[in-house]
């Protein structure tokens, strides 16, 4: 499939070039595109997703995926544009330096990779969670959808208010109002109008599941009624030589172990629509005669942890629990079975999606395509994934806002390889894991490192939070 893209790019502009530099292709020749993003779905819950599981087992698994911040409005700008928080702006959910004011205030939305896929002759359509602090009263639609049923404050999955194009939307309390459920219909609605029209397309479901408050759909209420919360090796335990915001955090309680379990169950519960959503929208393309045509994507805006570290429930940190999380993708010219284990980024989704759509992505995106990576090359790819964070927050107003027994880390610049963990924070401190030797990270090793590898480390720190477009393409190869 890369050579067919290749030799079609090396045409010119077929159709047109978008107004960001982007070049936009014929796009009946590439690939439609599902995108499931989830809302703090950690990889503990990948065992409760059967479809999801099976959609690996045809497709390939990111072993190593991370998110720029474990928090939603950062995560998804960086999905969004496929650049870091340093470059979009948007390190929190809300305040000067977050939330979509903030993210439409420094113009991310005119280069997005719905405007790179409309552009290029898709029908696009958002469904779900946007942004935080976006508001559907406003009647803001992004450019780039052709189609968009954009939710504000629905973390509850009911009486909420959906943006349906220019029309508001009340949904109330009965089971078929039910939000997870709503999308998806109106996805494979999309779907099947798409590809009636003969139409590449673009759908984005954006779930609220299964962030907090934790609703699963009526039918699932009852599921699952003996699970707990995994006893990793790190549950309760604090990591050793442990920085400031974290050392000295008190045990978990019996209270508190039980509120885990019983907040651990009603994820469980609440994926289950998530999961059947997958199904049905594969039946869709099935259905619509696309499937083959179709690369379906499945993935998580962040991690969370609970109980790990001697943590309530949250993220924020840059543990593996709330900064690696699922990505898997299947569907034509990706290995069935595989799994990738190179450092992999949120940034990397939107150049990844060009790609399939035949669009070279403007110079200003920081990540990478993962389009070789799914056909099995091994091209030459980054060593490091970077992840940035500005806290603690404080805006009571903001559902990702937490108390110090879920974690308030300070501001902090951190990279990730598969082999270690590396964290500057802004009171001076450092933590370095070793994840090879130490996969559960309770070992934080910085102050037996050589003055010359701390030099090493900062110095990629620094250079990789100065990047921009190109030079963090090299940066990351450090």
């Amino acid at each position: 499939m890369r050579k067919l893209l290749a030799s079609i790019l090396a045409l010119g502009c077929l159709t047109a070039c978008t107004p960001d530099g982007s070049r936009a292709t014929a796009a009946s020749n590439h690939r439609n595109i599902v995108f499931v993003l989830t809302d703090d779905l950690a990889l503990n819950l990948v065992p409760y997703l059967p479809h999801v599981r099976e959609l690996a087992a045809k497709g390939t698994s990111f072993s190593d995926f991370t998110v720029t911040d474990s928090l939603c409005c950062p995560s998804r700008s960086s999905i969004f544009t496929g650049k870091f928080p340093h470059n979009t702006g948007v390190f929190t959910n809300s305040g000067p330096d977050g939330g979509f004011p903030t993210f439409e205030k420094r113009g991310n939305e005119s280069s997005t990779f719905a405007t790179d896929l409309q552009q290029a002759g898709y029908r696009t359509a958002f469904l779900g969670k946007y942004l935080n602090l976006y508001h559907p009263k406003d009647k803001h639609v992004p450019p780039g959808w052709t189609s968009w049923y954009g939710a504000g404050d629905a973390y509850g999955e009911f009486n909420y208010t959906l943006l349906e194009n220019d029309q508001l939307k009340h949904y109330g309390a009965k089971p078929e109002d039910y939000l997870t459920d709503v999308v998806s219909a109106k996805a494979s609605s999309f779907i099947t109008e798409s590809a009636a029209a003969g139409k590449p397309f673009l759908v984005e479901v954006a779930t609220f599941a299964p962030h907090a408050p934790y609703t699963p759909a009526p039918r699932d209420k009852d599921s699952f009624p003996d699970v707990t919360a995994p006893r990793g090796p790190s549950f309760g335990k604090v990591p050793t030589d442990a920085t400031g915001w974290l050392a000295g955090h008190p045990p978990l309680s019996d209270a508190d172990i039980t509120t885990i379990d019983a907040d651990f169950r009603k994820r469980v519960q609440a994926v289950q629509a998530v999961d059947r959503m997958i199904a049905d929208l594969e039946t869709t393309l099935d259905k619509a005669g696309v499937a083959d045509r179709t690369v379906v994507v499945f993935g998580s805006d962040n991690g969370y942890h609970m109980g790990e570290h001697g943590l309530n429930p949250g993220k924020q940190t840059a543990f593996d629990t709330d900064v690696n999380v699922p990505l898997v993708a299947a569907g034509p010219g990706i290995r069935a079975g595989a799994t990738v284990g190179v450092p992999a980024e949120n940034i990397d989704l939107r150049p990844t999606f060009d790609e399939l759509a035949g669009v070279t992505p403007a110079a200003e995106v920081d990540g990478r395509s993962l389009v070789p990576l799914l056909s099995g090359a091994a091209p030459a790819w980054r060593d490091v994934a970077l992840v940035e964070h500005h806290g603690p927050g404080t805006d009571p107003a903001d559902p990702d806002k937490q108390s110090s027994k879920s974690g308030t880390p300070p501001t902090y610049q951190a990279i990730r390889t598969p082999a270690f963990t590396y964290v500057e924070y802004t009171t001076g401190e450092r933590e370095y894991y070793d994840n090879a030797k130490d996969p559960d990270q309770l070992h934080n090793v910085a102050s037996t490192l050589t003055a010359d590898r701390l030099a090493q480390l900062h110095h990629t720190v620094q250079t990789m939070t100065a990047c921009r477009g190109e030079t963090c393409r090299t940066a990351d190869r450090s």
